[in-house]
């Protein structure tokens, strides 16, 4: 059991519920939450993700039931939502209404506000879900995020057997370091930035890169020459599958791959939320380089969830 007692064995109570918190962002955003003092509640679906010291829960976010005992009692919520459907989310969001807490959600930088369909079905799910959050009025804090740096990790099983990395290629995007963008949603969690401003908050590392550039600036860090090699849609979408991919998740990121346009884009608003620069792509690869080295028999945690923000 964790421990749930503060300062003089006082009770020690959940007052944020962190979704996803067993994911590659949700364990940086629990992180950041306890390094401030906090005791989030963390909801997981089959609980194989615990550790010591938070509270967690085992739910899953399209089951009501679960979802209001999770909310009781508390303030305010950090949503990611899973799946590449906006529909399942309906009752969810009748939960967050009558709990009434706050909301923050993780969306993507590539939604386009002026176009009547999104690019892919990824970006597509999180402009409904967005839409869904305010037509109910809950005013969500929205953080949209450019393509996450811990992606790369669905690279580790080639890299560790050789020099060439293939897949799909994407379009060039200001990826963000995981790091920075659950730091700008704790600064939103506790309250720490001036006001409960709605955005969009548009997080982005400091440059553009395309695969060729994530993928050589990793060989740096390991001291190899790595390179990148662009793969047909079709060859892509067979691999992915034969990686025991769900094939809705495969086809969603062959349409990303091959629709969503390049962006230029690259904002200050992590350091609005956190006050530091965002970090570049290359501390991000040294940082992780061990996850990637030859000698490194453990497996590395999961790359993706379903309809990741930006990729």
């Amino acid at each position: 059991m964790p421990d749930l007692t503060g300062p003089m064995g006082n009770p020690r109570r959940s007052s944020i519920l962190v979704t996803g918190a067993a994911g590659n962002l949700g364990r940086e955003v629990v992180d950041r939450l306890q390094s401030h003092g906090a005791l989030p509640r963390c909801l997981e679906r089959d609980g194989t993700g615990r550790r010591s010291g938070v509270e967690w829960v085992v739910g899953d976010l399209t089951d009501p039931a679960a979802m209001r005992a999770a909310l009781e009692g508390i303030d305010t919520v950090f949503l990611i939502w899973p799946l590449l459907d906006a529909a399942p989310a309906h009752d969810l969001v009748a939960e967050l209404v009558a709990a009434g807490p706050r909301v923050v959600y993780l969306s993507s930088t590539a939604i386009d506000d002026e176009a009547a369909r999104q690019s892919d079905p990824i970006v597509q799910v999180h402009a409904d879900m967005e839409a869904l959050l305010r037509a109910a009025d809950l005013r969500p804090v929205v953080l949209r995020s450019d393509t996450l740096a811990s992606n790369a990790r669905g690279w580790v099983s080639q890299i560790r057997v050789g020099d060439v990395v293939s897949g799909p290629d994407m379009a060039r995007t200001a990826v963000v370091d995981e790091r920075d963008v659950a730091g700008a949603a704790a600064a939103v969690l506790l309250g720490r930035h001036d006001r409960w401003d709605d955005g969009p908050h548009l997080l982005t590392g400091p440059e553009v890169l395309g695969r060729a550039d994530q993928v050589a600036l990793l060989g740096t860090a390991l001291g190899r020459r790595l390179r990148f090699r662009a793969v047909a849609a079709d060859l892509a979408r067979s691999r992915m599958l034969g990686d025991g991919r769900p094939e809705r998740l495969v086809e969603a990121l062959i349409a990303a791959s091959t629709r969503r346009p390049e962006s230029n884009r690259v904002t200050d608003h992590v350091e609005r939320l956190t006050g530091r620069p965002a970090g570049t792509f290359a501390r991000w690869a040294l940082d992780h380089a061990a996850e990637f080295d030859r000698g490194t028999t453990a497996a590395p945690p999961s790359a993706h969830d379903p309809a990741t923000p930006g990729r």
